[in-house]
């Protein structure tokens, strides 16, 4: 076993400032994101577009070509062609892996401690109906010996002693009976996610079982299930260095530059999805701006007063368009617009610039979303 000694069930790695800045700002975009309010539709179609993510990432790295917009078909119940049946199938099981444990996670309320069979149920749940595109009997321990590019894995029969060693270092290490904060969870998900793929207890499915591990710890630990894709993806997105910072830990015997790399991606991921979110909430407080704006306004013509209150609603936020790209911004306006004349859609952008809801620039027409931003508390510089 000498030449395993990356596989040394030991504390080697470093949490430095910049991994511990970053551990604290991915702390305070988890609990943002957490205390943020969305409506129900909203937070289901983010869940759902995670969910997506998550499973075209995890199984792209192992090169499973489906695309996002062909996964998404799959989740509506689309099926597809028999050429690209173990695709399929290869897609399905991460997602119902994904969604079987957000339901005893975030619905149930149930957690548990790694253990050598929650390793094996997870390899079950990816490599199901597989047949023989998994080339491994899915939730069983390897009974070959294993090369993996230059990589040669452990022997076999040191398999189920390994695991059991990482279970029990897993306990000891990150103390989880003893309840554990964000950050050391992070830590603890990635740790496990390397080492799933230096043992390489199964023939095949290594890496989506490691990060499906990964996965499950970060939710346990309270990671909001509408960014739960954010690390796979992150891995997918970089892929050569995911593979090369996976070399250098075991080469290096020293997994924080792994750490490093890994949490950088996670903290962005957060601070993208906050952004999302946030933007999504300003969108909405300005539609309940406009309500309460047009609630003041005297009218003598309802249909009139509607035609304007739903245009401006209808108007993005954030871009610019000149009269004729309006009327054509949505079918809605472009019903609504289609029975008056063009002076009627003038004066309506008159009248709307005089609420104070638009502005024009050179020749074109802009929502006035800066008087909401002018209301908003101002951080102090």
């Amino acid at each position: 076993m000498d030449r395993y000694k990356h596989i040394s069930f030991q504390k080697e790695w470093e949490i430095d400032h910049e991994i511990s800045y970053m551990l604290g700002e991915c702390d305070a975009y988890v609990r943002a994101i957490t205390d943020t309010p969305l409506k129900p539709e909203h937070r289901g179609k983010l869940l759902h577009l995670s969910l997506i993510k998550g499973a075209q990432a995890t199984t792209a790295i192992e090169g499973n070509t489906l695309s996002e917009e062909e996964i998404e078909k799959l989740a509506e119940g689309w099926t597809l062609p028999p050429s690209k049946e173990y695709l399929e199938i290869e897609v399905r099981n991460i997602l119902e892996a994904f969604n079987f444990l957000l339901h005893e996670i975030v619905s149930g309320g149930k957690t548990q401690i790694i253990t050598p069979e929650v390793i094996k149920d997870f390899h079950r749940m990816i490599g199901k109906n597989l047949g023989e595109h998994l080339d491994a009997v899915p939730g069983r321990f390897r009974q070959d010996n294993r090369v993996v590019g230059t990589y040669r894995a452990p022997d076999y029969k040191y398999v189920p002693e390994l695991i059991e060693k990482l279970c029990r270092w897993l306990r000891k290490e990150f103390h989880y009976n003893d309840g554990q904060n964000f950050p050391t969870s992070v830590i603890q998900a990635m740790i496990t996610h390397v080492y799933i793929e230096w043992i390489h207890p199964f023939g095949d499915g290594n890496g989506r079982t490691g990060r499906l591990l990964e996965f499950y710890i970060l939710l346990r630990a309270g990671l909001p299930n509408i960014v739960s894709h954010i690390l796979s993806n992150f891995y997918n997105q970089t892929r050569p260095e995911y593979y090369r910072q996976l070399d250098q830990a075991r080469k290096n015997k020293n997994l924080t530059g792994f750490i490093k790399y890994a949490v950088r991606g996670f903290r962005d991921g957060l601070k993208e999805n906050l952004t999302v979110i946030q933007e999504s909430q300003f969108f909405i407080f300005w539609h309940y701006f406009i309500y309460e704006v047009f609630a003041d306004v005297k009218y003598t013509k309802k249909t009139a007063f509607k035609r304007k209150r739903d245009l401006i609603l209808q108007m993005p936020i954030n871009k610019e368009f000149d009269v004729d790209e309006i009327l054509e911004l949505t079918p809605i306006i472009a019903k609504t617009y289609a029975t008056v004349n063009r002076a009627t859609v003038l004066r309506d952008l008159k009248e709307l610039q005089e609420l104070n809801l638009l502005i024009k620039i050179g020749r074109k027409f802009q929502a006035n979303t800066r008087i909401l931003k002018s209301l908003m508390p101002s951080k102090k510089v």
